[in-house]
């Protein structure tokens, strides 16, 4: 999913349709049940939405919303950030991190050890918070939730 995109679509603003440049950083659509845009497989469920969690945590999958519209349809597309990567590389052990994740029964193949540190889960919000509010807002709707196996970064 494409999570850095401009794209003109018709929104409703005070009141009137509107041809408007959503330029969606982070985020991606997440249109509800019925959305004229939605291809036919997800016309009665609504779009899917990942957000992805973290090395460490889970990851979701939503449907979009009615609720959406206030956002022009728009949902995050992950927690989002706490530190820098190089914060991140000031503040955590690969050793400890690797170890912590193996301890979960998490397998993690990388290119080098900076890699990992730089995504660990303490850098990012809990996506589980993250996913609380999106579903309480109306936004999109907690479908599944998932927990990592297995991490590849390069």
């Amino acid at each position: 999913m494409a999570h850095n995109i401009a794209k003109i679509e018709k929104h409703s603003v005070g009141g009137k349709e509107r041809d408007l440049c959503v330029h969606r950083k982070g985020a991606t659509r997440a249109l509800p049940a019925g959305h004229s845009d939605l291809p036919r497989r997800y016309k009665n469920i609504g779009q899917p939405v990942i957000i992805p969690g973290d090395m460490g945590r889970n990851s979701y999958l939503l449907v979009g919303q009615p609720g959406a519209e206030e956002t022009f349809f728009s949902c995050c597309h992950g927690a989002g950030r706490l530190k820098s990567r190089a914060a991140a590389l000031r503040s955590i052990n690969a050793d400890t991190l690797l170890k912590e994740l193996v301890s979960q029964g998490i397998i993690v193949k990388a290119s080098g050890r900076d890699t990992i540190v730089e995504e660990a889960p303490e850098v990012y919000k809990n996506v589980n918070d993250v996913v609380s509010v999106v579903d309480n807002a109306g936004i999109a709707k907690r479908a599944c939730r998932m927990r990592p196996l297995g991490v590849i970064k390069g």
